[in-house]
């Protein structure tokens, strides 16, 4: 107990020295937007879509996420455009991140049969840990319980937060590049005073950072020739700049309506995904196996995504054509 609070107690020292970070889903490819604001209104369908992720089972204080995103596509002085916004919500031991923002993005221009669009996000972050849960021995060597870097309340804050993106839609395939907060916002966690016996009624102030991470999205659909199944193979890496994480996905899809397919997930897990497509609604489920030493822990992750989309009518005869339904 004392190690794990060790853990997430260092990100609060006052030269902060661990940054916040969005979640990485494994079904990312259902979730376009949360990962680059270009991918708003990129298709011509209302999209609604929510995720829950469980990482890490059998392991106590293992990260949560759920996420709800939805975008559309509009008209405005007679261009096209995206909108959308997107709200996660994410437990991290004993910190718990809200991200929520707004997005709009445009078309640049047509390119090589494709379209060309670049995407702005602003929104809000905000962290809060649960000092009062904080335990530490008497006896344990690496941590004083009167240090006062230690919060012995819960402390909150928040920030103002962007992000920016570029994607390219052919018919056969898409490819993007977003930075997510690129300005490395402070977060400054405050305790409020209070006039329980057990506290001071001094204001302490402590800080974190929402870390930058640069990601690259691509998929493509490639019908097999005479059959009713269509492969999707679909990537997302991120990187802080220090370090890379991502995920590596390839589905097949029946009849436009059921998919199953095999992920990997970089120096972390393989999954194993099901889900399927009717009447506009989308239910897909993955299972996630750890490759690390934390099989010993975890019996693995399980992460569900679940979406509704509504066609929407452009023109009579709908002459813009943008992503597969499908790629999400």
């Amino acid at each position: 107990m004392a190690f794990m609070a060790g853990c997430f107690i260092i990100a609060l020292l006052p030269t902060p020295v661990r940054g916040q970070s969005d979640p990485l889903y494994t079904q990312a490819w259902a979730l376009p937007t949360l990962y680059n604001p270009a991918a708003a209104g990129s298709t011509d369908f209302l999209r609604i879509r929510g995720a829950a992720r469980m990482q890490w089972v059998g392991i106590k204080n293992a990260p949560k996420s759920f996420t709800g995103a939805a975008d559309i596509p509009f008209k405005l002085l007679g261009r096209r455009w995206g909108g959308g916004v997107n709200l996660t919500q994410e437990g991290i031991g004993l910190f718990n991140n809200t991200y929520v923002n707004g997005q709009v993005s445009g078309r640049l221009k047509k390119l090589f049969g494709g379209d060309l669009t670049i995407g702005l996000q602003v929104g809000y972050f905000g962290s809060s840990f649960r000092g009062s849960d904080v335990y530490i021995p008497d006896d344990d060597d690496y941590h004083d319980s009167n240090d006062p870097s230690i919060p012995k309340q819960d402390v909150g804050g928040g920030t103002i937060d962007f992000g920016i993106g570029l994607e390219y839609v052919h018919p056969k395939f898409h490819v993007g590049v977003s930075m997510l907060h690129p300005a490395a916002p402070k977060v400054k966690l405050n305790t409020k005073g209070t006039t329980s016996s057990s506290a001071t009624s001094d204001n302490h102030e402590f800080e974190t950072y929402v870390s930058r991470i640069l990601y690259v999205t691509a998929g493509s659909n490639i019908p097999i020739k005479n059959t009713l199944i269509e492969l999707q193979p679909d990537l997302i890496v991120a990187s802080d700049l220090k370090s890379v994480s991502g995920v590596l996905s390839l589905k097949g899809w029946y009849n436009k309506m059921m998919f199953a397919g095999l992920a990997y997930r970089w120096d972390d897990a393989v999954s194993v995904n099901l889900g399927a497509e009717f009447k506009n609604f989308l239910l897909g489920y993955s299972y996630d196996i750890p490759t690390s030493k934390i099989l010993k822990a975890s019996s693995g992750s399980h992460e569900i995504t679940i979406g509704y989309r509504m066609k929407l009518d452009f023109s009579g005869k709908n002459r813009n054509r943008h992503r597969s339904i499908r790629l999400m």
